[in-house]
């Protein structure tokens, strides 16, 4: 891969997730300001999950039998670019619903569609595609620094912005290298794309505990991504969304370092180590505070690396170690599935009906706080149930710690 190339797809990923990274964080402090209820503001990010569920079929069923991925990709970021924007002008719960979802529709198709223009591109993806990758990871860094230190959370600018970066990122695919449809004239089924085939590996007892570990994990998730933004501005914390940042560096170093944790722990220890650090992570929230205990809200944050990576990303290695090579690609669509479509959907939703029952009203019915601690117990609750059932159920094989 030349290095003009390599230049050109680094830009592709880091426009792809600073255009998420704008508006993502921030949207449940701005919906909050303008009045929606708890409720709403879950609803409206189980759109991203609902957009996750049905991207392969999009994927799979058009993009990669009809186009060259980099027209489809440029043409979804031109139109997501007109939705973001009306997306800014509407104010209430169920316009905004309806126009999320339409954006979402455009939006989590061009995950898989911007790897598959890297790629096309690439003879040693192994070596080559994670520091490209990684320009997406410090795009939505420099996204939430940007949108926190200009003091727009609570606003609609956020999605002005990435609207803005929309069209530029539209136009700029229009001249990435081009990348022909790979699955012209093949057969393709619904249950292929959602990762079905691989559905019968669930008779194995421990890779079935993962799958349903996953599905319940994800929702404590829905918790941290949806609301910790609100509940950090709520308490007065300056430049929120900056801060909230840390959790991204983070996940980049335990990242570097999840080799030498294999080596040491092997895999059921490290995804036992993930969701205990969910339920320490919200616990520092319940308790702490803006003030001589804001340390506990920076923990937190930082906890996002062991998280995430010690759960999900060890989960997807173990996967793609245990399952047959025919089926390895269903396999890691069913953890997709279950993680990012069905878990969060159901957290979105969940989550918001807590926050809503816990908000505190004044006489005229207006939104003037949040019994934080009730909130964030919840999620500590249910995560502290699938560690129990995880750490009961899951047998590791030897063979799953070497291969990693």
């Amino acid at each position: 891969m030349s290095t003009n190339i390599r230049v050109q797809l680094s830009i592709m990923m880091f426009f792809q997730f600073f255009i998420w990274g704008c508006w993502y964080v921030t949207m449940g402090t701005y919906f909050g300001e303008i009045g929606f209820q708890g409720s709403d503001v879950g609803n409206a990010y189980s759109t991203i999950s609902l957009g996750a569920i049905f991207a392969p079929l999009f994927v799979g069923m058009i993009a990669d039998r009809f186009f060259n991925a980099e027209k489809v990709l440029g043409g979804l970021h031109l139109i997501g670019a007109g939705l973001l924007y009306w997306i800014s002008t509407i104010t209430t719960p169920g316009g905004v619903y309806w126009a999320l979802l339409l954006y979402s529709l455009c939006y989590m198709p061009t995950l898989a569609i911007a790897n598959a223009v890297a790629f096309n591109q690439m003879d040693n993806p192994e070596k080559q595609f994670p520091a490209i990758r990684g320009m997406g990871t410090i795009a939505w860094i420099i996204a939430g620094i940007m949108i926190g230190t200009m003091k727009i959370e609570p606003t609609a600018i956020p999605f002005k912005i990435a609207a803005g970066f929309s069209v530029v990122m539209g136009i700029y695919c229009f001249f990435l290298p081009a990348t022909p449809p790979k699955a012209k004239g093949k057969e393709v089924s619904v249950g292929q794309l959602l990762g079905f085939d691989a559905l019968k590996l669930m008779k194995d007892r421990s890779f079935a505990v993962l799958i349903i570990g996953s599905l319940l994990v994800s929702i404590p998730l829905s918790f941290y991504y949806n609301f910790t933004n609100p509940y950090f501005n709520e308490s007065g914390m300056v430049n929120a969304a900056g801060k909230m940042t840390m959790g991204q560096m983070s996940e980049i170093i335990f990242l570097l370092l999840m080799p030498f944790f294999f080596r040491k722990l092997g895999v059921k220890k490290m995804i036992l180590v993930g969701i205990m650090c969910w339920v320490a992570r919200y616990l520092l929230f319940a308790y702490g505070n803006n003030e001589e205990l804001v340390f506990m809200f920076y923990a937190g944050i930082i906890l996002h690396g062991l998280c995430y990576d010690f759960f999900f990303v060890t989960g997807q290695i173990y996967v793609d170690n245990e399952a047959p090579e025919a089926v390895r690609s269903s396999a890691q669509g069913l953890i997709a599935l279950v993680t990012y479509g069905l878990g969060m959907y159901i957290g979105s939703i969940y989550s918001g009906q807590v926050v809503e029952s816990h908000e505190i009203l004044n006489d005229a019915g207006e939104i003037i706080g949040h019994n934080w601690w009730n909130i964030w117990m919840v999620p500590a609750g249910l995560a502290g149930v699938v560690l129990i059932l995880f750490a009961i159920f899951f047998r590791e094989k030897k063979s799953a710690t070497s291969e990693a």
